[in-house]
């Protein structure tokens, strides 16, 4: 076998592996060849991992105490005209308190994933993603619509990112069905609860 033609099939090799990825891809991406494809692009697609928890709590205590007293005496008076009038004796106490306490409690989570697309490529590099998943289960529908900014570099070698890594995050999850609608109070209960 010529030196000729042992040149021209390693070239041919070397080159195989470019031409099929760029046969799927655009060509003008920075993409190395032995890296994993990750979003980068408009209609590149990505799963979000959703972990979010959120958990507030606000405690307020008011304590007040107020005391006061009088008292005011006398006796008779000196010299005959003032024994003429008898002791008097007055006495009287006040208390006031106050003792308030109030205490709110939040907690959530939410967990899932959602595949998103990128919908715009920043000047910066940085992408905007969108994407919705509905699930029907039984006549009932649960729905997850996620958006926001996320940066490539911290898109995962598998094509993941974390929610937390997302800028901007709108995450919206609602439901709606027999679960939902029987876990809500009545038309009169609502009404009672908002007159008074």
């Amino acid at each position: 076998m010529s030196t000729r033609r042992v040149i021209l099939l390693l070239i041919i090799l070397l080159l195989l592996p470019f031409a099929l990825k760029v046969k799927g891809q655009d060509f003008g991406k920075s993409q190395s060849l032995f890296s994993d494809i990750k979003a980068h692009k408009v209609g590149d697609i990505v799963t979000v991992l959703i972990y979010e928890q959120s958990q507030a709590t606000q405690q307020v205590e008011t304590k007040t105490e107020k005391t006061s007293k009088t008292k005011a005496g006398g006796g008779p008076g000196l010299g005959p005209f003032f024994k003429l009038f008898p002791a008097f004796d007055i006495e009287g106490e006040s208390k006031n308190s106050h003792d308030g306490k109030g205490q709110n409690l939040r907690n959530g989570s939410l967990r899932g994933k959602i595949t998103c697309t990128v919908t715009k490529v920043k000047d910066n590099g940085d992408l905007m993603i969108e994407g919705s998943r509905v699930i029907g289960i039984s006549g009932d529908r649960e729905t997850i619509t996620l958006s926001g900014v996320i940066r490539s570099k911290d898109v995962s070698a598998d094509n993941t990112i974390d929610s937390y890594l997302i800028s901007d995050a709108q995450i919206h999850y609602t439901g709606k069905g027999n679960a939902t609608t029987g876990s809500r109070p009545g038309f009169l209960s609502r009404l009672f609860g908002w007159l008074f």
